[in-house]
Order: structure tokens, then sequence, then C-alpha cells
């Protein structure tokens, strides 16, 4: 065999052992975060719920959902344990004032309305446009209503109740 041919192979072999490595890696670092919770830290579950660390045991986390709620979880359940001013800012809504962060003085609108019309643009597309039926001119209605009569006779009756022409 040549080396031409043992070349896909090979660049097989090693891709796969590149991904079993960096999957390996994501949960040594995902197992070492759960070991490194403590009482009092900030989490947020796989499901998104955040809570306070209560108590850490072996394979399990009692935390604490809020006044007087207790739930426990497994620790493979925590998603992300969270820095203090990182969860106050999520759960608590407290902001960091600082020079490199936002104040609460911004002003974000609620809807991007805001973002594509002006007063004026608004103003000038108030009209709206009538999709329903318009009125047929009297006339007319009553020449239609003559004709059906006469062109009863020619209609061809539908069938309707499973029968067909076929013989």
């Amino acid at each position: 065999m040549s080396p031409v041919t043992l070349l896909p192979f090979i660049v097989l072999i090693g891709a796969m052992f590149l991904m079993t490595r960096s999957a390996k890696k994501k949960q040594k670092q995902a197992a070492d975060m759960r070991n490194e919770m403590q009482p009092g830290s900030g989490v947020r579950t796989i499901g998104g719920m955040y809570a306070t660390v209560k108590e850490v045991h072996d394979d399990a986390v009692l935390l604490d959902a809020g006044p007087g709620v207790h739930l426990m979880f497994a620790k493979n359940a925590i998603g992300a344990v969270l820095t203090d001013d990182e969860y106050n800012r999520i759960v608590h809504g407290e902001e960091i004032v600082g020079d490199d962060e936002l104040t609460n003085d911004a002003v974000v609108p609620d809807d991007a309305s805001s973002l594509t019309e002006t007063d004026e643009t608004a103003a000038a597309d108030d009209s709206r446009i009538d999709l329903g039926k318009k009125d047929e001119p009297a006339e007319d209605a009553e020449a239609e209503k003559a004709e059906p009569a006469e062109k009863a006779d020619d209609v061809e009756v539908k069938k309707t109740d499973g029968e067909s022409d076929a013989k």
C-alpha cells in the first residue's frame, strides 16, 4: 500500500482525536467549575433558574431560590457559577457604576418603532387602505339579477353526491 492511499484514514483518525480531546477538555472545565462551588455562590441551572448555593454535597447541591424556597439539584444540573457582581446584576438589577460601565441614564425604547419612523412619517402614513369589496352601481345590480334567471336553463347541474358520468 502506498502512503497516498493511507492519507485519508490518517487525517480522519487525527480529526477524531482532536474532537474528542476538545470535548474532554470542556467536560473537565465544567467539572472543575462545579467542584469549586461554595455556599453563597450565585449559580444558573441548565434550566435557566438563578439561585444561591446553600449547601454542597458529593453529587447534589442545595440551592436557595428565594425566601423559604430551598431546592435540591444534581451537580450536573448547574450550568454556570456566576461572580457576585454578575449574579447581583442579573437577579437584583444592581448596576456597578464605573468609568467603563453603563449607567442607568440611558433611555432604551420598548420597541423598534422609534428607530424606523419619525413623527412626520407616522402622520403621513396614517391613511388606511380599504381592502373591502366596493358597492356596485344600482343599475348594474338590477341587470345582473335579471340575467341569472335567463341563464339558469343553460347551466349544467353539478353532481355532488358521488355520481359520475362514467358508465
